[in-house]
């Protein structure tokens, strides 16, 4: 299939697999085509579920590969379930709705030098964070009592 007739999801992981010199194979495609069908956040076992000839741990490795290439995010739910969804690409945060399950991104990150600061004067070094805010989007705020 020619790359232009691929989605930019697919483009951007084509292009980013032949510059890390990692194959670009049937399976590896199938995966990122079935992700980008999706909308919103999924479950690994949702793509499973999907792609019912591919094999779980081929899934879960290439769902992975997707993630730490940058290309999907995580979305962890109030209830502790992982969920995924294409990334923005860059340092970001989730807003997630505790009641339809919506989660958007919160771009920006002020909150990385309080942390910094705050772990400096317990003598701790930070590497990362990874915050998830939880409340109601206006439209679930708009059907409340």
């Amino acid at each position: 299939m020619p790359a232009a007739t691929h989605p930019p999801l697919l483009d951007s992981f084509i292009a980013h697999l032949a510059e890390s010199d990692q194959r670009v194979t049937a399976t590896r495609l199938q995966v990122a085509k079935a992700i980008a069908r999706r909308g919103g956040h999924f479950t690994a076992e949702e793509i499973c579920a999907a792609l019912p000839s591919v094999g779980r741990a081929t899934v879960y490795r290439n769902i992975k590969l997707l993630a730490e290439m940058g290309f999907l995010c995580r979305v962890l739910l109030e209830d502790g379930s992982l969920h995924y969804q294409v990334s923005h690409r860059g340092h970001h945060h989730h807003l997630v709705c505790t009641a339809c399950g919506l989660a958007q991104d919160l771009l920006g990150c002020d909150i990385q030098d309080l942390l910094r600061t705050r772990a400096g004067d317990s003598g701790f070094a930070v590497s990362g964070h990874w915050l998830e805010v939880y409340g109601l989007c206006r439209d679930c705020q708009s059907k409340a009592p």
